[in-house]
Protein backbone atom coordinates (compact mmCIF):
# COMPACT_ATOMS: atom_id res chain seq x y z
CA UNK A 1 0.00 0.00 0.00
CA UNK A 2 1.63 3.61 -0.55
CA UNK A 3 1.82 5.27 2.42
CA UNK A 4 4.20 8.19 2.72
CA UNK A 5 5.47 9.50 6.12
CA UNK A 6 6.15 12.91 5.62
CA UNK A 7 9.85 13.94 7.26
CA UNK A 8 8.27 16.83 9.39
CA UNK A 9 7.87 16.37 13.31
CA UNK A 10 6.03 18.83 15.72
CA UNK A 11 8.09 18.46 19.06
CA UNK A 12 7.07 19.56 22.64
CA UNK A 13 8.54 23.50 23.02
CA UNK A 14 8.90 24.77 26.71
CA UNK A 15 9.79 28.28 25.32
CA UNK A 16 5.52 28.27 23.98
CA UNK A 17 4.30 30.12 26.70
CA UNK A 18 1.13 32.29 27.53
CA UNK A 19 0.34 34.22 30.06
CA UNK A 20 -2.82 33.66 32.12
CA UNK A 21 -4.86 34.15 35.28
CA UNK A 22 -3.10 33.75 38.85
CA UNK A 23 -5.86 32.59 40.56
CA UNK A 24 -5.54 33.25 44.12
CA UNK A 25 -8.05 32.03 46.76
CA UNK A 26 -9.89 34.81 48.15
CA UNK A 27 -12.33 33.30 50.64
CA UNK A 28 -10.00 32.94 53.05
CA UNK A 29 -8.91 35.99 55.35
CA UNK A 30 -5.66 36.34 57.58
CA UNK A 31 -5.93 38.14 61.21
CA UNK A 32 -6.91 41.67 59.65
CA UNK A 33 -10.12 40.69 58.24
CA UNK A 34 -8.59 40.52 54.64
CA UNK A 35 -8.53 38.23 51.60
CA UNK A 36 -5.18 37.33 50.22
CA UNK A 37 -6.32 39.38 47.23
CA UNK A 38 -7.47 42.20 49.31
CA UNK A 39 -4.25 42.29 51.02
CA UNK A 40 -1.83 42.21 47.78
CA UNK A 41 -4.17 44.87 46.09
CA UNK A 42 -3.76 47.06 49.03
CA UNK A 43 -0.18 46.67 49.30
CA UNK A 44 0.39 47.95 45.72
CA UNK A 45 -2.04 51.06 46.58
CA UNK A 46 0.01 51.93 49.04
CA UNK A 47 3.02 52.06 47.35
CA UNK A 48 4.48 55.40 46.35
CA UNK A 49 4.10 56.34 42.76
CA UNK A 50 7.81 56.01 42.01
CA UNK A 51 8.00 52.73 43.83
CA UNK A 52 5.03 51.51 41.52
CA UNK A 53 6.99 52.78 38.24
CA UNK A 54 10.05 51.04 39.41
CA UNK A 55 8.41 47.49 40.27
CA UNK A 56 6.27 47.27 37.06
CA UNK A 57 9.50 48.55 35.06
CA UNK A 58 10.90 45.11 36.65
CA UNK A 59 8.30 43.18 35.30
CA UNK A 60 8.06 44.39 31.93
CA UNK A 61 11.37 43.71 31.40
CA UNK A 62 11.56 39.83 32.37
CA UNK A 63 8.17 39.33 29.97
CA UNK A 64 7.35 42.24 27.63
CA UNK A 65 9.25 40.44 24.88
CA UNK A 66 7.96 36.95 25.87
CA UNK A 67 4.78 38.13 25.53
CA UNK A 68 2.20 40.27 23.11
CA UNK A 69 0.64 43.28 24.72
CA UNK A 70 1.78 42.71 27.78
CA UNK A 71 0.39 46.20 29.54
CA UNK A 72 -2.77 45.60 27.67
CA UNK A 73 -2.86 41.92 29.27
CA UNK A 74 -2.02 43.90 32.53
CA UNK A 75 -4.74 45.98 32.23
CA UNK A 76 -7.26 43.77 31.13
CA UNK A 77 -6.37 41.74 34.18
CA UNK A 78 -6.88 44.26 36.66
CA UNK A 79 -10.32 45.42 34.97
CA UNK A 80 -11.31 41.50 35.76
CA UNK A 81 -10.12 41.50 39.30
CA UNK A 82 -11.60 45.11 39.89
CA UNK A 83 -14.98 43.56 38.79
CA UNK A 84 -14.58 40.91 41.02
CA UNK A 85 -13.34 42.50 44.28
CA UNK A 86 -15.79 45.43 44.06
CA UNK A 87 -12.53 48.25 43.51
CA UNK A 88 -13.04 51.94 42.50
CA UNK A 89 -10.42 52.43 40.44
CA UNK A 90 -11.07 55.75 39.85
CA UNK A 91 -8.18 57.35 41.69
CA UNK A 92 -5.65 54.24 40.45
CA UNK A 93 -3.06 55.38 37.91
CA UNK A 94 -2.01 52.97 34.78
CA UNK A 95 1.34 52.16 36.15
CA UNK A 96 -0.55 50.52 39.39
CA UNK A 97 -3.79 48.80 37.97
CA UNK A 98 -0.88 47.24 35.36
CA UNK A 99 1.00 45.96 38.50
CA UNK A 100 -2.27 44.97 40.21
CA UNK A 101 -2.95 42.96 37.17
CA UNK A 102 1.38 41.54 36.95
CA UNK A 103 0.42 40.05 40.27
CA UNK A 104 -2.92 37.89 39.34
CA UNK A 105 -0.83 36.49 36.47
CA UNK A 106 1.42 33.84 35.67
CA UNK A 107 3.49 32.42 32.36
CA UNK A 108 2.32 29.07 31.64
CA UNK A 109 4.27 26.53 29.02
CA UNK A 110 1.58 24.89 27.35
CA UNK A 111 3.47 22.92 25.75
CA UNK A 112 6.33 22.03 27.78
CA UNK A 113 6.07 18.35 28.11
CA UNK A 114 4.06 16.98 25.09
CA UNK A 115 2.41 17.79 21.66
CA UNK A 116 0.29 15.01 20.05
CA UNK A 117 -2.91 13.10 19.19
CA UNK A 118 -3.90 15.80 16.10
CA UNK A 119 -6.70 16.16 13.95
CA UNK A 120 -7.49 17.63 10.56
CA UNK A 121 -10.45 19.50 8.57
CA UNK A 122 -10.55 21.47 5.93
CA UNK A 123 -9.67 24.84 6.90
CA UNK A 124 -12.30 27.65 6.64
CA UNK A 125 -10.94 29.65 4.33
CA UNK A 126 -9.77 28.34 0.73
CA UNK A 127 -9.63 31.50 -0.94
CA UNK A 128 -6.54 31.72 -3.69
CA UNK A 129 -6.21 27.98 -3.29
CA UNK A 130 -4.11 26.73 -6.80
CA UNK A 131 -5.78 23.62 -8.08
CA UNK A 132 -4.70 20.48 -6.25
CA UNK A 133 -4.11 22.12 -3.22
CA UNK A 134 -6.52 22.68 0.12
CA UNK A 135 -5.73 25.10 3.33
CA UNK A 136 -5.99 23.18 6.24
CA UNK A 137 -6.58 23.50 10.07
CA UNK A 138 -5.00 20.84 12.98
CA UNK A 139 -6.22 20.18 16.27
CA UNK A 140 -3.47 19.62 18.74
CA UNK A 141 -3.47 18.37 22.31
CA UNK A 142 -0.64 20.87 23.95
CA UNK A 143 0.21 18.96 27.46
CA UNK A 144 1.72 21.62 29.99
CA UNK A 145 2.76 21.91 33.97
CA UNK A 146 0.92 19.29 35.92
CA UNK A 147 0.29 17.40 32.86
CA UNK A 148 -2.89 19.35 31.75
CA UNK A 149 -4.05 19.36 28.65
CA UNK A 150 -5.44 21.69 26.29
CA UNK A 151 -6.42 22.51 22.75
CA UNK A 152 -3.61 24.05 20.39
CA UNK A 153 -4.27 24.80 16.62
CA UNK A 154 -2.10 24.67 13.50
CA UNK A 155 -2.76 26.04 10.07
CA UNK A 156 -1.40 24.55 6.58
CA UNK A 157 -1.65 23.95 3.07
CA UNK A 158 -1.18 20.55 1.43
CA UNK A 159 -0.92 19.97 -2.33
CA UNK A 160 -0.27 17.16 -4.71
CA UNK A 161 2.32 14.64 -4.61
CA UNK A 162 2.18 14.49 -0.94
CA UNK A 163 3.15 18.60 -0.45
CA UNK A 164 2.73 20.30 3.22
CA UNK A 165 3.49 22.83 4.67
CA UNK A 166 2.67 24.82 7.80
CA UNK A 167 1.91 28.18 8.00
CA UNK A 168 4.86 29.47 10.84
CA UNK A 169 3.36 30.13 14.73
CA UNK A 170 3.31 33.35 15.68
CA UNK A 171 5.75 34.73 18.16
CA UNK A 172 3.19 34.82 21.16
CA UNK A 173 0.37 33.11 21.80
CA UNK A 174 -2.88 33.89 23.58
CA UNK A 175 -5.42 31.71 25.49
CA UNK A 176 -8.64 31.78 24.50
CA UNK A 177 -10.79 33.75 26.97
CA UNK A 178 -14.30 33.53 28.70
CA UNK A 179 -14.88 36.64 30.33
CA UNK A 180 -16.49 37.39 33.28
CA UNK A 181 -15.26 33.96 35.03
CA UNK A 182 -13.04 34.08 37.05
CA UNK A 183 -12.21 33.22 41.48
CA UNK A 184 -12.22 30.61 43.28
CA UNK A 185 -14.58 28.50 41.89
CA UNK A 186 -15.14 27.06 38.63
CA UNK A 187 -18.21 27.09 36.73
CA UNK A 188 -20.16 24.24 35.41
CA UNK A 189 -22.83 23.81 32.61
CA UNK A 190 -22.01 25.05 29.01
CA UNK A 191 -19.61 27.90 28.30
CA UNK A 192 -17.97 30.11 25.31
CA UNK A 193 -14.95 30.94 25.33
CA UNK A 194 -13.08 33.87 22.09
CA UNK A 195 -9.97 34.18 20.19
CA UNK A 196 -8.25 37.51 21.16
CA UNK A 197 -9.47 39.94 18.26
CA UNK A 198 -5.99 40.01 17.51
CA UNK A 199 -4.45 36.75 17.59
CA UNK A 200 -3.96 34.23 14.74
CA UNK A 201 -5.52 30.59 15.20
CA UNK A 202 -1.97 29.21 15.06
CA UNK A 203 -1.43 31.35 18.39
CA UNK A 204 -4.26 30.27 20.14
CA UNK A 205 -4.75 28.11 22.53
CA UNK A 206 -8.04 26.70 24.78
CA UNK A 207 -7.25 25.74 28.47
CA UNK A 208 -9.85 24.03 30.86
CA UNK A 209 -12.25 26.77 32.02
CA UNK A 210 -15.51 24.52 33.69
CA UNK A 211 -14.74 22.23 37.20
CA UNK A 212 -15.25 19.24 34.53
CA UNK A 213 -12.24 19.82 32.75
CA UNK A 214 -9.87 21.02 35.58
CA UNK A 215 -7.46 18.74 34.61
CA UNK A 216 -7.62 18.66 30.93
CA UNK A 217 -9.81 18.94 27.43
CA UNK A 218 -8.30 15.86 25.85
CA UNK A 219 -7.58 14.04 22.51
CA UNK A 220 -10.66 16.77 19.97
CA UNK A 221 -11.60 14.67 17.40
CA UNK A 222 -12.61 17.70 14.56
CA UNK A 223 -15.10 17.22 12.06
CA UNK A 224 -16.13 19.68 9.15
CA UNK A 225 -20.13 19.23 9.54
CA UNK A 226 -22.57 19.99 7.10
CA UNK A 227 -26.28 20.63 8.16
CA UNK A 228 -28.94 19.11 6.37
CA UNK A 229 -30.16 22.83 5.42
CA UNK A 230 -26.72 22.94 3.69
CA UNK A 231 -25.23 25.09 6.31
CA UNK A 232 -21.74 24.25 7.73
CA UNK A 233 -20.17 24.21 11.48
CA UNK A 234 -17.07 22.75 12.64
CA UNK A 235 -17.56 20.16 15.81
CA UNK A 236 -15.65 19.21 17.72
CA UNK A 237 -15.80 16.02 20.78
CA UNK A 238 -13.50 15.55 22.95
CA UNK A 239 -12.91 14.02 26.92
CA UNK A 240 -13.08 16.86 29.47
CA UNK A 241 -10.88 15.14 32.71
CA UNK A 242 -11.15 16.66 36.32
CA UNK A 243 -8.62 14.11 37.71
CA UNK A 244 -11.01 11.79 39.47
CA UNK A 245 -13.41 11.72 36.21
CA UNK A 246 -13.56 11.72 32.69
CA UNK A 247 -17.24 13.26 30.50
CA UNK A 248 -17.24 13.67 26.95
CA UNK A 249 -17.78 17.05 25.84
CA UNK A 250 -18.70 18.99 22.62
CA UNK A 251 -16.71 21.66 20.96
CA UNK A 252 -18.44 24.14 18.35
CA UNK A 253 -18.01 26.76 16.47
CA UNK A 254 -18.93 28.29 12.71
CA UNK A 255 -16.25 31.05 12.63
CA UNK A 256 -13.05 29.65 14.80
CA UNK A 257 -13.63 33.08 16.61
CA UNK A 258 -15.55 32.02 19.54
CA UNK A 259 -16.15 28.44 20.80
CA UNK A 260 -19.26 27.22 22.55
CA UNK A 261 -17.92 24.14 25.20
CA UNK A 262 -20.68 21.98 25.66
CA UNK A 263 -21.19 18.80 28.15
CA UNK A 264 -22.92 15.62 26.52
CA UNK A 265 -25.41 13.87 28.04
CA UNK A 266 -26.40 10.18 27.85
CA UNK A 267 -25.03 6.76 28.95
CA UNK A 268 -22.36 6.74 25.94
CA UNK A 269 -21.12 10.16 27.00
CA UNK A 270 -19.39 9.10 30.00
CA UNK A 271 -16.75 7.24 27.95
CA UNK A 272 -13.90 8.39 25.52
CA UNK A 273 -13.19 8.81 22.67
CA UNK A 274 -16.87 9.72 20.63
CA UNK A 275 -16.28 10.65 16.78
CA UNK A 276 -19.12 12.18 14.83
CA UNK A 277 -20.15 11.14 11.30
CA UNK A 278 -19.85 14.58 8.97
CA UNK A 279 -23.48 14.74 8.22
CA UNK A 280 -26.73 12.89 9.25
CA UNK A 281 -27.51 9.25 7.36
CA UNK A 282 -30.86 8.85 7.27
CA UNK A 283 -32.47 11.87 9.38
CA UNK A 284 -30.09 10.77 12.16
CA UNK A 285 -26.89 12.06 13.75
CA UNK A 286 -24.20 9.14 14.39
CA UNK A 287 -20.88 8.65 15.75
CA UNK A 288 -18.34 5.75 16.73
CA UNK A 289 -18.18 5.25 20.19
CA UNK A 290 -16.15 2.85 22.94
CA UNK A 291 -18.95 2.02 25.16
CA UNK A 292 -16.93 -0.92 27.25
CA UNK A 293 -13.38 0.17 26.68
CA UNK A 294 -12.78 -2.62 24.20
CA UNK A 295 -15.43 -2.50 21.00
CA UNK A 296 -16.66 -0.23 19.02
CA UNK A 297 -20.47 0.96 18.74
CA UNK A 298 -22.44 2.92 16.34
CA UNK A 299 -24.30 5.33 18.13
CA UNK A 300 -27.21 7.15 17.10
CA UNK A 301 -29.08 10.51 17.99
CA UNK A 302 -31.51 13.21 17.61
CA UNK A 303 -29.38 15.90 18.98
CA UNK A 304 -25.55 16.26 18.76
CA UNK A 305 -24.95 16.55 22.44
CA UNK A 306 -26.82 13.25 23.72
CA UNK A 307 -25.44 9.77 23.23
CA UNK A 308 -26.72 6.85 24.58
CA UNK A 309 -26.01 3.25 23.73
CA UNK A 310 -25.37 1.96 20.32
CA UNK A 311 -24.83 -0.75 18.30
CA UNK A 312 -21.99 -3.26 18.35
CA UNK A 313 -20.14 -3.20 14.96
CA UNK A 314 -16.43 -3.78 15.40
CA UNK A 315 -14.61 -6.48 18.44
CA UNK A 316 -10.88 -7.34 18.40
CA UNK A 317 -10.35 -9.87 15.81
CA UNK A 318 -6.30 -9.67 14.65
CA UNK A 319 -3.20 -10.17 16.96
CA UNK A 320 -2.33 -6.34 16.67
CA UNK A 321 -5.50 -4.97 18.35
CA UNK A 322 -6.63 -7.88 20.78
CA UNK A 323 -6.13 -6.15 23.75
CA UNK A 324 -8.70 -3.36 22.62
CA UNK A 325 -10.26 -1.05 19.15
CA UNK A 326 -11.07 2.32 19.26
CA UNK A 327 -11.51 5.21 16.27
CA UNK A 328 -8.77 7.25 15.21
CA UNK A 329 -11.19 9.92 14.37
CA UNK A 330 -14.87 10.92 12.48
CA UNK A 331 -15.47 8.47 9.83
CA UNK A 332 -14.65 10.26 6.20
CA UNK A 333 -16.80 9.72 3.14
CA UNK A 334 -15.51 7.90 -0.13
CA UNK A 335 -17.36 6.40 -3.00
CA UNK A 336 -17.01 3.03 -1.14
CA UNK A 337 -18.78 3.90 1.94
CA UNK A 338 -17.30 5.19 5.60
CA UNK A 339 -13.83 5.37 5.78
CA UNK A 340 -13.08 4.40 9.12
CA UNK A 341 -9.76 4.86 10.80
CA UNK A 342 -9.61 2.29 13.96
CA UNK A 343 -6.55 2.31 16.08
CA UNK A 344 -5.36 -1.12 17.70
CA UNK A 345 -3.41 -1.86 21.20
CA UNK A 346 -1.93 -5.55 21.11
CA UNK A 347 1.00 -7.30 22.59
CA UNK A 348 3.40 -4.68 24.82
CA UNK A 349 0.55 -2.83 24.44
CA UNK A 350 1.98 -1.56 21.41
CA UNK A 351 -0.76 0.90 19.11
CA UNK A 352 -0.94 0.59 15.99
CA UNK A 353 -3.37 2.48 13.14
CA UNK A 354 -5.88 0.15 11.32
CA UNK A 355 -9.33 0.62 9.28
CA UNK A 356 -12.56 -0.48 8.12
CA UNK A 357 -15.17 -0.06 5.80
CA UNK A 358 -18.76 0.43 6.75
CA UNK A 359 -21.55 0.65 4.71
CA UNK A 360 -22.90 4.35 2.91
CA UNK A 361 -26.66 3.91 3.93
CA UNK A 362 -26.18 1.68 7.03
CA UNK A 363 -23.14 1.97 9.05
CA UNK A 364 -23.61 -0.52 11.09
CA UNK A 365 -22.90 -2.97 8.37
CA UNK A 366 -19.01 -4.30 8.18
CA UNK A 367 -17.64 -4.01 4.46
CA UNK A 368 -14.23 -4.54 5.19
CA UNK A 369 -11.48 -4.14 7.72
CA UNK A 370 -7.49 -3.92 7.67
CA UNK A 371 -5.95 -7.38 8.81
CA UNK A 372 -2.80 -5.52 9.15
CA UNK A 373 -2.28 -2.26 10.93
CA UNK A 374 -1.26 0.45 8.09
CA UNK A 375 0.93 2.49 10.42
CA UNK A 376 2.59 0.79 13.66
CA UNK A 377 5.30 2.48 15.41
CA UNK A 378 8.56 1.37 14.80
CA UNK A 379 12.07 3.15 15.02
CA UNK A 380 12.42 6.24 16.02
CA UNK A 381 8.71 6.65 16.40
CA UNK A 382 8.75 3.83 19.37
CA UNK A 383 10.58 6.33 21.61
CA UNK A 384 8.64 9.25 23.82
CA UNK A 385 6.75 9.95 27.52
CA UNK A 386 4.44 6.72 26.15
CA UNK A 387 6.59 4.74 23.74
CA UNK A 388 5.55 2.54 21.10
CA UNK A 389 2.19 4.49 20.26
CA UNK A 390 0.58 5.93 17.42
CA UNK A 391 -2.30 7.62 17.54
CA UNK A 392 -4.34 9.67 15.62
CA UNK A 393 -7.62 11.59 16.61
CA UNK A 394 -9.09 12.10 12.49
CA UNK A 395 -7.54 12.44 9.44
CA UNK A 396 -9.30 14.12 6.31
CA UNK A 397 -9.72 13.51 2.12
CA UNK A 398 -7.32 15.31 0.12
CA UNK A 399 -8.22 14.01 -3.58
CA UNK A 400 -7.34 10.21 -4.44
CA UNK A 401 -5.47 10.29 -0.46
CA UNK A 402 -6.21 10.95 2.97
CA UNK A 403 -3.93 13.38 4.96
CA UNK A 404 -3.25 11.90 8.48
CA UNK A 405 -1.84 13.78 11.78
CA UNK A 406 -0.55 10.96 14.17
CA UNK A 407 0.81 11.71 17.46
CA UNK A 408 3.88 9.97 18.09
CA UNK A 409 4.60 8.06 21.64
CA UNK A 410 2.27 11.07 22.88
CA UNK A 411 4.74 13.13 22.56
CA UNK A 412 5.03 14.50 19.21
CA UNK A 413 3.25 14.66 15.51
CA UNK A 414 4.07 13.61 12.54
CA UNK A 415 2.24 13.33 8.91
CA UNK A 416 1.73 10.61 6.46
CA UNK A 417 -0.51 10.26 3.52
CA UNK A 418 -2.30 7.21 2.39
CA UNK A 419 -3.85 6.19 -1.29
CA UNK A 420 -7.59 6.00 -0.62
CA UNK A 421 -7.92 2.90 -3.31
CA UNK A 422 -5.19 0.87 -2.03
CA UNK A 423 -5.99 0.99 1.26
CA UNK A 424 -9.59 -0.36 0.67
CA UNK A 425 -7.87 -2.64 -1.80
CA UNK A 426 -6.05 -4.33 1.34
CA UNK A 427 -9.75 -4.97 3.46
Amino acid sequence: MDLFNHQLRLHADPSRVVVRPFHIPWSATNGQGQSRAERMIAEVLEMSPREASDQLAAVLKDFEARHWQTRRVFMTRYDDMAEQMGLDGSNIGDEKRQLIGAYFCHEYSYAAAALMNPSAVPHFDQSGMPPGAQRILMSLRAVGEGHISSVAFREGIIGEDNELRLAPEPPFATAADAPGIDGEEMPSGPITVHRHRDSTLSGTVIFPITEAQSKGLEDLRLVHFTHDDGTIEWLGTYTAYNGAKIQSELLRTRDFRSFDLVPMTGTAARNKGIALFPRTVNGEYLSIGRQDGENLYLLRSDRLDHWDDGDLILTPVFPWELVQIGNCGPPIEVDEGWLLLTHGVGAMRKYSIGAALLDKNDPSKVLGRTREPILAAADQDREGYVPNVVYTCGAMRHGDKLFMPYGIADSSVGFAFVDIKQLIARM
